[in-house]
């Protein structure tokens, strides 16, 4: 929970200008780490409690070392959290949180469908994401950094979301409270 000062500060936090685009990537790793802290997954999620936490990235990686950086060391509920990178989604079913990069926005929907009915808090910044049953959708509006969660494919991942999370985001699409 060390990190929740940060999301509250950088959540509609301004982008410099002149901030190189990783800038923005460094701001959506520390949410993803907090993201990992906020929300509640089954517990059949783990087969044991050492059990590693994965953060999967899908396509092209614009965090470089920054979001491994970001989580070396910290745990989530006893597990040590790992950052993994996948090729393709059928690699991806095993991880708790899956951002799925720009580079993947064509496939979106197939990919989103492919993920149904599993315990992954999808994440992303691009394509019609919330639309095709995304949970998370992170959104640059000017130089400021917003999310938007669908209340409705949490639910279906049978994820909980902490209402401090809740409370910044914007809830989109079917399912809103």
């Amino acid at each position: 929970m060390g990190l929740l000062l940060p999301i509250l500060l950088t959540a509609g936090a301004p982008l410099r200008a002149e901030a190189p685009v990783s800038k923005e990537y460094q701001v959506k790793a520390v949410f993803l780490f907090n993201f990992a802290q906020f929300v509640q997954w089954p517990p059949k999620s783990f087969t044991s409690a050492g059990d590693p936490f994965y953060i999967g990235i899908l396509g092209e990686d614009p965090f470089d070392a920054f979001l491994d950086e970001t989580v070396k060391g910290e745990k989530v509920d006893g597990h040590p959290l790992v950052i993994r990178r996948y090729g393709n989604v059928e690699e991806a079913t095993g991880c708790q949180i899956l951002f799925i990069s720009r580079s993947e926005a064509g496939r979106m929907a197939d990919i989103l469908s492919s993920l149904k009915g599993r315990n992954i808090l999808t994440v992303a910044d691009s394509g019609n994401f919330i639309e095709n049953g995304g949970v998370v959708y992170f959104v640059t509006e000017g130089k400021k950094i917003h999310f938007k969660i669908s209340l409705e494919a949490a639910k279906q991942a049978k994820l909980t979301i902490s209402s401090q999370v809740l409370r910044l985001a914007q809830i989109a699409g079917p399912g809103k409270e």
